[in-house]
């Protein structure tokens, strides 16, 4: 990585085919007061559509009667497949897949500990042989038997053997989408995280393995919150949601764009780290050494360390607006994965160290 990181729908006929329209603007559930219109799609489907007249939003869910499926073309499937694979679905839906029995239990475990952040777990779909994960039985939770066939198809993974349950989630209200703000001066930056010390900003970090095992490590070192760039990959990724395992439900995440950081960084007065080679084909700007005394010296100043792609480093404007930092190494490598140089950064500059 050149960043090197171095810190480096409408009423149909059953014998029409499944289909629901969802406008991308439309994140949440309908409000309780709406006339809601239950549509059966066709019998042999087991498939339900609530929603209201007006609204394009549909939640798509499966009747009570139903605990169990064995084909992998029932539409609920398709549905939950398409959650999996298309991140404007995801969000048009507000909804999620979690694949595996730890990160469901590790979210759900979060969510007994803190208030103020929610999950909502739609159901949990149980392989047809499985035990309901250690931790999740003494929740009310809607479970749905699968096939083998059913469970491997949800899973995107090869090998289902480890794969016994998947939880369709409610995307969290720590998650918050800045794309359609359009008046950036009435815009409350205080909302965004409960408290803004340390943050980590991700510039165009493309691969879902990379960012999910940042998200994780920046939960592992008590670090504040997310703040994605342009270019971003979907934090609720399949493959960013196993690298998580779950993070991405218990970390403050804002995606957003530099006008939006920008506001952040004057409403918290902090500084702006990025990570960077300490040699670079780049115009040259003093690059700073990570160490123990660098870290202490910012130990009690707001900031946010921003960690470019492996692909295209950092931003020309994450270069010309933040102070760059290396991490020094005896070995003659340029720099280093992202995910790795960013928890060596996450773990030196978290709060409260201790160093």
């Amino acid at each position: 990585m050149h960043c090197g990181c171095a810190f480096a729908s409408p009423a149909v006929s059953p014998r029409l085919p499944f289909e629901i329209n969802v406008s991308v603007s439309k994140l949440r559930a309908l409000p309780a007061q709406s006339p809601k219109t239950q549509i059966q799609i066709n019998p042999s489907d087991d498939l339900f559509i609530e929603g209201s007249d007006k609204s394009p939003a549909s939640r798509v869910s499966l009747p009570s009667h139903v605990n169990s499926i064995t084909s992998t073309s029932n539409p609920f499937v398709k549905h939950c497949l398409k959650l999996r694979q298309s991140s404007s679905y995801r969000h048009a839906h507000g909804s999620v897949l979690v694949v595996g029995a730890i990160p469901i239990s590790e979210v759900c475990m979060f969510q007994t500990k803190k208030q103020g952040i929610t999950t909502e777990i739609d159901c949990l779909l149980l392989h047809e042989e499985a035990q309901i994960p250690k931790g999740l039985k003494r929740l009310s939770i809607r479970i749905v038997r699968v096939s083998s066939s059913v469970m491997k198809k949800l899973s995107g993974v090869q090998s289902t053997e480890s794969v016994e349950a998947i939880a369709l989630m409610r995307i969290p209200t720590s998650f918050i989408d800045l794309k359609d703000d359009e008046d950036i001066i009435t815009t409350d930056c205080s909302k965004w995280f409960p408290s803004a010390h340390r943050v980590l900003v991700l510039d165009r970090i493309q691969d879902p393995g990379n960012l999910g095992t940042l998200i994780r490590s920046a939960m592992a070192f008590n670090w504040d919150g997310a703040f994605l760039l342009p270019g971003c990959c979907d934090p609720f990724n399949d493959k960013a949601l196993r690298a998580s395992r779950g993070a991405s439900f218990q970390l403050p995440i804002v995606s957003g764009d530099w006008n939006h950081l920008k506001l952040l960084e004057h409403g918290f007065q902090m500084k702006l780290l990025a990570g960077h080679p300490a040699t670079s084909t780049q115009k040259p700007k003093p690059v700073s050494k990570l160490s123990l005394e660098f870290a202490q010296s910012l130990a009690e100043k707001p900031l946010c360390l921003i960690l470019g792609s492996e692909g295209h480093g950092l931003s020309e404007e994450s270069r010309q607006v933040c102070e760059l930092v290396s991490i020094p190494m005896a070995g003659e490598f340029e720099s280093l994965n992202v995910s790795v140089a960013g928890g060596i950064f996450l773990f030196t500059l978290q709060p409260c160290s201790g160093f």
